[in-house]
């Protein structure tokens, strides 16, 4: 397979390329359409992508029982999450730097989003103003914020998110540090100097940071990269300076998510971040149970990290979460054909996961439980 060997991304698609059959295919076509380094960073996570690949492999260990006789003509795939109802469980993860992708970038996904009734989570680092985002997201948007180091600078994110009219804030807690991924140094990727976290007071977020200046003795991890990380004090304090539902994403353990759900949140996200935070955490996947059995039936949980398909979909949706985060694949359907590949991707997986509910007897997400699934021999 031919991939572009400069910086630059090809020339989108007028539209859908005939190779595209199933939502899948555009992580192949990207490969065509994304320049190899910005293909290696998107794809790649931190370190030896050991947990890239778990979230991967997570699903495989589960097959899904179809079951006969089953009345189905009624279904959907609605769901309703504090108070918000969502004609599917399909959101649009806070995907950093779009621009690497299209050069529309969140703008054209915000427009996929509208017209496929999907919620859109638009990330801090986005590479575009917030403000026109949220106008072309249509109803349902939902902010992901980044704690700033000062914290007038985090009020101000909020406020221009309560003003352009986003609905729920998603407080990312497990990036407070990331080691960079092995692959996209070698690929030599390097962001490009028109791919900026436009958002922030400062737009060069994202990039390599200067040294912080340190003491004798100090170490560059814990007094320097980690000195401005959000603790428990900032959580209470951001959920006192705004009405709106607070969510919090990168969640792995159930002593986190019970004291999260305590204190007050919305709900959360189980998330290891892709693989691009800690390298050898486990699959979102793996964990998810855990977390559900460990904050009861009726508190909302999302999962985010490995979904490939509509049969993936379901698989979550069975062990546990009310919903679920596309993050790579929307990238590489905007690389190939902009807001109308975002658009026919949403829709493949939309169908896919249909396709399954209906073999599997299941007319609606609730119907989806854990008893829909078995695991596959040889697997833990």
């Amino acid at each position: 397979m031919n991939k572009p060997s400069t910086s630059a991304n090809q020339p989108v698609a007028p539209g859908i390329p005939a190779d595209i059959r199933c939502a899948q295919d555009y992580e192949l076509v990207a490969q065509r359409t994304m320049a190899e380094p910005s293909y290696a960073y998107v794809a790649g996570g931190s370190g030896r992508d050991l947990t890239v690949a778990a979230n991967l492999a997570a699903f495989s260990q589960w097959s899904i029982y179809p079951r006969v006789l089953r009345d189905v003509k009624d279904g959907h795939t609605r769901v309703t999450l504090d108070a918000q109802t969502f004609l599917h469980p399909l959101f649009l993860a806070p995907v950093a730097f779009q621009k690497l992708a299209h050069a529309a970038g969140e703008i054209d996904t915000a427009r996929a989003a509208q017209a496929t009734d999907s919620c859109m989570v638009c990330s801090t680092l986005a590479s575009c103003h917030l403000e026109d985002v949220a106008h072309a997201a249509g109803p349902h948007k939902w902010f992901q914020l980044y704690f700033q180091a000062r914290r007038n600078d985090t009020l101000a994110l909020l406020a221009r998110a309560e003003a352009a009219g986003f609905s729920a804030i998603v407080v990312t807690l497990d990036a407070s540090i990331q080691v960079a991924s092995t692959r996209a140094l070698q690929a030599g990727f390097r962001m490009p100097a028109d791919c900026v976290a436009v958002n922030l007071q400062d737009p060069s977020a994202g990039q390599p940071a200067e040294e912080i200046a340190l003491s004798p003795g100090d170490s560059r991890i814990f007094q320097g990269v980690m000195r401005a990380a959000p603790t428990w004090s900032d959580l209470t304090w951001l959920m006192a300076q705004t009405s709106l539902p607070i969510w919090v994403k990168g969640v792995l353990h159930p002593d986190d998510a019970r004291a999260l759900q305590a204190a007050g949140v919305a709900g959360i996200v189980v998330s290891n971040h892709g693989g691009r935070s800690l390298d050898g955490a486990p699959a979102s996947l793996t964990v998810l149970p855990g977390i559900r059995a460990a904050v009861g039936d009726d508190f909302p949980l999302l999962l985010d990290g490995g979904i490939r398909s509509g049969a993936d979909v379901f698989k979550a949706l069975a062990l546990g979460a009310d919903a679920v985060l596309i993050g790579r694949l929307q990238l590489y359907a905007l690389s190939v054909a902009g807001a109308l590949g975002v658009a026919h991707m949403i829709k493949l997986l939309r169908e896919e996961l249909e396709v399954c509910m209906a073999q599997a007897g299941c007319a609606t997400l609730r119907d989806i439980g854990s008893e829909a699934l078995l695991r596959c021999p040889g697997t833990n």
